[in-house]
């Protein structure tokens, strides 16, 4: 405390002796020291008493009078009689049920329906799943550290999926690399002979509360209420308590003929173990919702990745991530189609999975909903037209519906999604215009009703987006890149000056400074660091850039091409990979740092007037040297342009060169 600090501390001391500054702080810490800091809440602890609250406690509420909670906390509370329940609501039960509910509604009418409590314990292939580390979306499996935490252990009973649980957490985990000796062979030593019975299960290593209350009954006569108390000294971590058991245990285990240092050594044991120990009964509960979700995963890819993407569509993180999951394990998504697509993400085939409508981001269920069931009820939408004039307005604005064509879900109805937007005003205002007419009784003879099925005689055209910019939308819409994937027109580019593609360097296991380049995917700040994610569609890792680097050169940007010269090295945290760079470099950058010459392929013609032209402003001295592959139809060439001819490595300006040329000829 400040106080004992105040004596034991010269320096501080003597600080606060002569120096205002420092004894003003202090006596203000001194006052606040001890003070309840903020209102913790558990999030599933409920407290139950036989009367009014109040009767009992103090209790306290958010401002504006949510958040009932007690004033007391748990021990206090406890220490009052009152009982404090902790209520669990996982959403992996909800998941879990909607799949089964996607299964069996393909079953035959006659066919057995899928009970998911009578799932074999003992499924070869959903143990293959787990000693594969495939277990994204799979329950307490996801992270980096649990895959590979269950690809060293290759559980194959349910026993092991109960010890992992149990065992993967701060305290327990170092005894998971002794687990996994065990399992490999290694033979367990026990301090007595009694104890074997009790953790062979767990190969002689204490994991559950349990194995202490049956070590307790059998070595030491605990009786059930007994080794209980010992139980709740342990959850409790209360030493003082602990302390009291150690005497009742040695005493009892004296009785039952064990020496007493023998005794103390497995109480001791017991002691340690009850740093970390966990209940048997939470974890085995635990483990079969696991096991549930990956037996799940093995035998209905599609259902249940479905029943998963559905289950988050208001979280663009996680659905991202479960699509990338999706394509791992080679399902089809097909994209959103508002003349096939439900509100939640659907099976269309063994493993096809058709995009929901409620995952697109601007359009709200009231408005997705209205028009999922006006299409169920009168069949499909023909065309934009058709769709506005039978769209609730009032509920599918202007906005819901260029979410949606953005979105690529109108593609279906005939046009291409720069048309949709660019025709969609004209489509609303004739459909309120007829939704007016309908309701003043008139007959709509120049409106939407005399619109021919597919409208096109109506629609506005426009050419189709670049495919940049089709893929910025779609990211807007959808949270990712669905078509296609901006690296993808960068590939030759990559493929030239990279070292090698992610995946190539990773299981090149790193080393060496290497160059390597990605799209960053996600950006976040860390006190003064950057931490971002590259990927190239081969592999993702981490690249953490220092204050110093990024004190050269302004920050990097998401979605953008970045290029990094850094030691590639595994990352112990995550279990993926990452880079700590020296060097950073933007698509110009790289290209003005590393080429070596221009390549244009050019047939002859009046155009080399043009060609000329667009060189010319990219023209200086100290520019890349340019080479013309020329031909004109009898001949050809290879032109090495003079050094007045060297041109700056510059985007925009390459840019109209592959327009006049073709992207594919120049290098």
């Amino acid at each position: 405390s400040l106080g004992e600090a105040l004596d034991e501390v010269p320096e501080l001391k003597a600080a606060y002796k002569n120096e205002d500054d420092i004894a003003g702080v202090v006596d203000l810490g001194l006052q606040l020291e001890g003070l309840t800091r903020n209102v913790g809440k558990h999030a599933g602890g409920v407290v139950i008493a036989p009367r009014a609250l109040t009767e009992f406690t103090p209790l306290y509420c958010e401002p504006g009078g949510g958040g009932l909670v007690t004033q007391f906390d748990m021990k206090d509370l406890e220490a009052i009689g009152l009982i404090k329940f902790d209520f669990l609501g996982l959403k992996t039960l909800t998941i879990i049920q909607a799949a089964v509910d996607l299964i069996n509604a393909k079953q035959l009418a006659d066919g057995p329906l899928l009970d998911i409590l009578k799932i074999p314990l003992d499924d070869p292939k959903t143990y293959a799943l787990y000693a594969s580390g495939n277990t994204s979306a799979v329950f307490q499996m996801e992270s980096g550290g649990m895959q590979r935490a269950s690809v060293d252990l290759k559980p194959d009973r349910f026993e092991d999926i109960i010890a992992l649980i149990s065992l993967f957490r701060p305290g327990p985990m170092e005894l998971i690399p002794e687990y996994v000796a065990r399992k490999r062979g290694k033979k367990p030593e026990y301090l007595h002979p009694e104890m074997e019975a009790v953790l062979k299960p767990t190969l002689g290593i204490f994991v559950y509360q349990e194995q202490v209350m049956q070590i307790a009954q059998r070595l030491a006569g605990y009786t059930l209420g007994g080794a209980d108390l010992l139980r709740r000294a342990m959850g409790k971590k209360d030493d003082a308590l602990m302390s009291q058991q150690r005497e009742v245990f040695i005493k009892g285990a004296i009785a039952h003929r064990i020496h007493p240092d023998t005794a103390g050594s497995i109480f001791d044991l017991i002691h340690k173990f009850a740093g970390y120990g966990f209940n048997k009964s939470h974890a085995a509960a635990y483990a079969l919702v696991s096991y549930q979700t990956a037996w799940l995963k093995t035998h209905y890819p599609a259902d249940y990745m479905a029943a998963v993407l559905s289950c988050d569509m208001d979280k663009t993180d996680t659905v991202v991530m479960m699509i990338d999951e999706c394509r791992r394990m080679g399902l089809n998504l097909l994209p959103p189609d508002i003349n096939r697509s439900g509100f939640r993400f659907v099976v269309t085939g063994e493993r096809e999975v058709l995009y929901g409508l409620g995952a697109i981001k601007g359009a709200g269920a009231a408005a997705l909903t209205g028009l999922i069931e006006e299409r169920d009820a009168k069949g499909p939408f023909r065309d934009l037209f058709d769709l506005c004039r039978r769209a609730d307005l009032r509920k599918t604005n202007k906005r819901v519906l260029e979410a949606l064509a953005g979105a690529g879900a109108l593609d279906s109805l005939g046009a291409n999604r720069p048309s949709l937007l660019k025709t969609l005003p004209k489509a609303m205002a004739m459909a309120e215009q007829a939704s007016s007419s309908r309701g003043a009784g008139q007959s709509d003879m120049f409106g939407l009703a005399s619109v021919a099925p597919g409208g096109a005689t109506l629609m506005e055209q426009a050419p189709e987006w670049p495919e940049l910019e089709r893929l910025r939308v779609e990211k807007e819409t959808l949270g990712f890149y669905f078509s296609g994937h901006p690296i993808e027109m960068y590939r030759p580019l990559l493929e030239q000056i990279c070292n090698g593609s992610l995946k190539s360097l990773i299981e090149g296991r790193g080393g060496s400074a290497t160059l390597l380049g990605g799209w960053v995917m996600d950006l976040r700040r860390i006190g003064k660091r950057l931490l971002l994610t590259l990927d190239d569609r081969s592999a993702q890792i981490s690249c953490i850039l220092g204050e110093e680097l990024l004190a050269q050169r302004a920050p990097p940007r998401k979605d953008t091409l970045l290029f990094v010269q850094g030691r590639l090295s595994p990352d112990d945290f995550t279990g993926g990979w990452k880079v700590f760079p020296n060097e950073l470099y933007d698509l110009e950058q790289v290209q003005s740092r590393y080429a070596e010459r221009v390549l244009l392929k050019f047939a002859g013609g009046a155009a080399i007037e043009e060609l000329l032209k667009r060189l010319t402003p990219l023209r200086t001295p100290k520019g890349c040297p340019v080479t013309v592959h020329y031909t004109n139809g009898t001949s050809k060439a290879t032109l090495d342009l003079g050094d007045e001819w060297r041109i700056r490595i510059q985007e925009p300006g390459l840019e109209t060169l592959k327009q006049l040329l073709g992207e594919q000829n120049l290098r």
